[in-house]
């Protein structure tokens, strides 16, 4: 595996660049040394599909075991995208050795760069307690990203173009479950079947119920997760306290109560599962909805989600709650009102619409 490396991460390093060797460009990364929160990053691109592996937080020791380092995190990313182990390790297995040499060329410097901007743009993803960065690492490679003359592609899907070519065989292999998202309001029925592996991260799923919710992310959300008791049983959520609640934010431990708080950065479902999940989002409007698992998929292939069914609009975003909802929904409803234009208008700019599976599994194809 070949790393071609700014002067800045080999003087970082302090190792001699070998002279310029020529790989396969599926397993050479151009490599660049970040400070981000004063805290030393490393982003790595794969020079054929834009792949992006970043590494954060490393201290001096860290420098000097960095090659045992990238293959870990290589590892780790491609499990979280449920890819097969035996494709995970005859990928890395095709070119065990590491290799450090300058940059190749200004172009892939500067697609280097463009991953390391996104870096810096979603520096909130960054988990301190970990050196690689899965989450962040799943983020940026389902953006898009510029390949010349107007071209875009999608770097994850073009990397799993690329394994399938390589191994011969379909990649992806999970365990996942079917869940119930209701949102709870008095008057009206609102849920999503979705179907989700099982290492999906909290902040994943929370990205997840954005889009089949027609949510526009604009807020933040919490989880809260209640045990089973010793049938087997879900306790239903107003008979007994949660166990633990999940949050998207350290702000959150100023206002900590009875409950056990967490980031949920990092945490998979797998974790808490089949307990039910309340996921609470836009603490102002207040919305509130609960998880449920309807049945476990053990021989999942596919590594992405997939909504199955659903009923009902979600209410539009900043419309005041579920009495903000209920006079959105009468002046939407009669054209004669004053407001009918405006506020239909203001609805669709707010993400509201009816539900659409297919629209939604379009853009869960890219969470």
């Amino acid at each position: 595996m070949l790393i071609q490396c700014t002067k800045k991460l080999l003087d970082e390093l302090g190792v001699t660049p070998v002279s310029q060797i020529e790989e396969d460009p599926l397993f050479s990364w151009h490599a660049n040394l970040l400070k981000v929160g004063r805290k030393k990053t490393v982003v790595l691109v794969n020079d054929r599909n834009l792949y992006a592996i970043v590494l954060h937080g490393l201290k001096a020791k860290d420098m000097k075991t960095i090659g045992k380092l990238i293959v870990q995190a290589i590892r780790e990313t491609f499990e979280a995208e449920c890819i097969k182990d035996e494709v995970i390790e005859q990928f890395l297995q095709h070119s065990p050795h590491i290799a450090f040499s300058k940059t190749k060329d200004r172009t892939s410097v500067a697609r280097m760069n463009k991953a390391c901007e996104n870096v810096y743009y979603f520096g909130k993803l960054l988990d301190n307690d970990s050196i690689n960065q899965v989450e962040m690492n799943l983020r940026i490679n389902g953006l898009l990203a510029g390949v010349g003359k107007n071209d875009y592609i999608y770097p994850k899907e073009e990397k799993y173009k690329h394994l399938e070519e390589l191994a011969g065989q379909p990649i992806f292999q999970s365990e996942a479950v079917e869940l119930k998202v209701k949102l709870m309001l008095e008057r009206r029925e609102v849920w999503r079947k979705i179907v989700v592996p099982t290492n999906t991260t909290f902040p994943k799923l929370h990205r997840i119920l954005q889009i089949v919710f027609h949510w526009k992310n604009r807020h933040l959300y919490d989880f809260y997760i209640y045990p089973i008791n010793t049938d087997g049983k879900v306790i239903a959520i107003n008979q007994d306290r949660p166990i633990v609640n999940l949050v998207c934010d350290e702000e959150a431990f100023h206002y900590q109560g009875d409950v056990p708080m967490k980031m949920d950065t990092g945490i998979k479902l797998s974790e808490y599962l089949p307990a039910k999940i309340v996921y609470n989002y836009d603490f102002g409007d207040s919305w509130q909805h609960t998880i449920e698992v309807v049945r476990v998929i053990e021989n999942f292939d596919l590594n992405y989600p997939i909504c199955i069914d659903g009923e009902g609009a979600a209410p539009p975003e900043d419309v005041g709650g579920e009495q903000g909802y209920k006079a959105f929904l009468l002046i939407t409803s009669d054209k004669n009102h004053q407001d009918y234009e405006h506020m239909l208008e203001w609805g669709m700019r707010q993400g509201y619409r009816e539900f659409d599976k297919e629209e939604i599994n379009r853009s869960l194809r890219r969470v």
